[in-house]
């Protein structure tokens, strides 16, 4: 009875609250006109061109569609007469399903979780199985599903001990959206038990591993490694700093200034996070006295330019191939850090700052094979980064061990996608 009346108060704030999410998705169209494109999909009103009665696959963004591409590709395999819906909440992500499947699957945004908007959602799909990943709830989509007999399945959960003391407060709604999951996996043991104390059963949960370590490289990215290479006219020590968020640029632009005092022929590549910062992240580099190019502008990079922006989206694990030693952005603000697995397919030195809570299984692993460098706390942070990175460019043999022990590390920790698969499949016909 307690959990009902959690629901039913959760639907009335989310029904209420949806005009005010409206008006927040015009507000950041303002800088991001995408925003403000296909709304009508945000309420569940959906084209009439989609395929009902398949599978339909949940990918927030950018980061969740790559971690899920080998399963979605996988699953077109296995199952070519079924329609595979992949549906995310950033344009971005809606992007990135554009650019890796085109038209192989089909792609709308996942409505806001108010009954209106999910009813018509479920009642236009039709799906035979929804797939959630990692810390997706939304406990009205999910009750609806579980109503309707529309299989659930959990990928690469993860619930750490932080997100979990924020769920306990919120048990009476988040434990019956876990509960009503036909299956959870796992990335790890200690996920595992989370969901577990969160009231999810142990035989409805089951460890995976992690996604994020079947990443691979495909024809496509091969192509544009060698479309990036071309754009190279010298041979110099390239730093890639990767999905970078606000502070990320002004961290890494004041270090890049003492790297050049030791290398003046030095290039610094940054790949911001989200596309609606590629100006302003240019003007940053640009008023810290920096040549700067951008990659939309499809010119060779010369001796001359000394901070390259990639301001295109679809890019980063290609541009990865180009460094000497590469940073991932978000580790040094609240945001948790972004996925270090990607430029270790290339066997680069990776260098990581001190929150990288959002990998937290990963980096441990990383760091027992010697196969990363996490800085710590460090009242002048940005000396300390250049330091970093000025001794990976002169100790090649340093730079060599690091990516060789990532990559090791990426290899004896794939299969995710094939788990996920087999317990997909065996769920579909039961």
């Amino acid at each position: 009875m307690r959990f009902t009346l959690a629901l039913v108060l959760y639907r009335l704030f989310f029904l209420l609250l949806t005009p005010l999410l409206l008006v927040v998705l015009l507000l950041r169209s303002i800088n991001h006109p995408a925003y403000r494109q296909r709304l009508l999909e945000r309420l569940g009103i959906l084209e009439k061109n989609l395929e009902p009665k398949g599978i339909v696959v949940h990918a927030a963004s950018v980061g969740e569609i790559i971690a899920l591409k080998p399963f979605i590709s996988q699953l077109l395999i296995c199952n070519p007469d079924l329609p595979i819906t992949v549906t995310t909440f950033t344009p971005t992500g809606s992007a990135q399903v554009q650019k890796l499947f085109a038209d192989k699957v089909q792609h709308c945004y996942l409505p806001l979780d108010n009954i209106i908007s999910t009813t018509l959602f479920l009642k236009r799909l039709k799906p035979k199985a929804m797939i959630f990943m990692e810390t997706e709830l939304w406990p009205n989509l999910i009750a609806q599903c579980k109503n309707k007999q529309i299989k659930l399945l959990l990928v690469n959960g993860r619930l750490s001990d932080k997100s979990m003391r924020s769920y306990k407060k919120l048990a009476w709604l988040i434990t019956p959206a876990i509960q009503s999951f036909d299956r959870i996996l796992t990335q790890s043991q200690v996920n595992q038990d989370n969901y577990v104390a969160m009231g999810a059963t142990p035989e409805m949960c089951k460890l995976s591993g992690n996604l994020k370590f079947d990443v691979s490289l495909n024809n496509d990215v091969v192509a544009k490694q060698r479309e990036l290479n071309s754009l190279m006219t010298e041979k110099r020590k390239v730093w890639l700093i990767a999905s970078t968020h606000p502070g990320d640029e002004a961290l890494a632009l004041k270090a890049f200034s003492h790297v050049k005092q030791q290398d003046s022929e030095a290039l610094l590549i940054i790949v911001p996070r989200h596309p609606e910062r590629f100006e302003q992240v240019t003007k940053l580099a640009q008023d810290a006295g920096n040549h700067v190019l951008k990659r939309s502008q499809n010119q060779r990079v010369s001796l001359n330019t000394q901070v390259w922006i990639i301001d295109t989206l679809g890019e980063l694990l290609s541009a990865c191939s180009l460094a000497d030693v590469v940073t991932m952005g978000g580790s040094f603000s609240d945001i948790g850090g972004h996925n270090p697995l990607e430029p270790a397919l290339f066997q680069k030195p990776v260098i990581v700052g001190p929150n990288m809570s959002n990998f937290k299984e990963i980096l441990l692993q990383l760091i027992s094979a010697q196969g990363i460098v996490q800085l710590v706390e460090n009242e002048d942070m940005s000396k300390a980064l250049a330091s970093e990175v000025l001794r990976l460019f002169t100790d090649e043999t340093s730079a060599q061990i690091l990516g060789s022990n990532s990559y090791k590390v990426v290899q004896a920790n794939q299969g995710a996608t094939t788990k996920s698969i087999t317990t997909l499949l065996a769920l579909l016909k039961s």
